[in-house]
């Protein structure tokens, strides 16, 4: 009796490595079934066309560091849309002055504009006036003026430019086109199409032909 239990307990020694390998693979093989599953990332909701936010009646003003005002927007109603990170604007005003104090004012039925204001678009009814400038000991700079149903303006390259009619007054002098592009700092100005133009003299040339 004692040699079969002997005899019986050597196969089982034998097998016991066999026999717990077996259970581990059972048992890793059940964890991995019944293991909850990694959480599936929420899916994205589709961003819409809609504004997430929107201003009544108000009135936006930037400084620079030593408090002077660089720029004004005012409107009727101001909506952000996230998708394209743009701002939309009702009876838009604007105001911007720079270094030399030389003041820019826009008008229009509405404004579009990117999330810096680098880039704004003119619907309806669009003036963009840069007034009279008076620098000492030099010759003043007569009032420029655009106007048309659309202007595309990028206020810090100084530009203008429209795919519509334009109207282009500086001082007496006026200009009209079927589209234009103007390019401050260049002092270039294009205008293409139908164009017509009115120069009128100088003081100078008024007083000698006079005299």
């Amino acid at each position: 009796m004692k040699e079969r239990t002997r005899r019986v307990w050597e196969i089982f020694s034998i097998y016991l490595p066999i026999l717990l390998m077996g259970l581990l693979a059972l048992g890793t093989y059940w964890l991995v079934r019944n293991a909850p599953k990694p959480a599936e990332p929420p899916q994205q909701r589709a961003v819409s066309h809609e504004p997430d936010y929107f201003m009544r009646d108000f009135s936006i003003k930037t400084f620079d560091a030593k408090g002077r005002l660089q720029s004004e927007l005012k409107g009727d109603t101001l909506k952000h849309f996230m998708d394209t990170e743009t701002l939309e604007v009702e009876q838009a005003r604007m105001r911007s002055i720079n270094l030399e104090s030389r003041v820019t004012r826009a008008t229009a039925n509405k404004a579009l504009s990117n999330a810096d204001g680098s880039e704004v678009q003119l619907f309806g009814n669009a003036i963009v006036t840069r007034e009279e400038f008076r620098k000492a000991g030099a010759k003043p700079v007569p009032q420029m003026q655009f106007r048309g149903e659309f202007l595309h303006v990028w206020p810090n390259e100084e530009r203008v430019k429209s795919n519509q009619p334009v109207t282009l007054s500086r001082g007496a002098d006026k200009f009209v086109g079927d589209a234009m592009d103007f390019d401050n700092m260049t002092q270039i100005l294009n205008m293409r199409g139908n164009v017509k133009g009115t120069l009128s003299p100088s003081p100078a040339a008024a007083q000698r032909k006079r005299g």
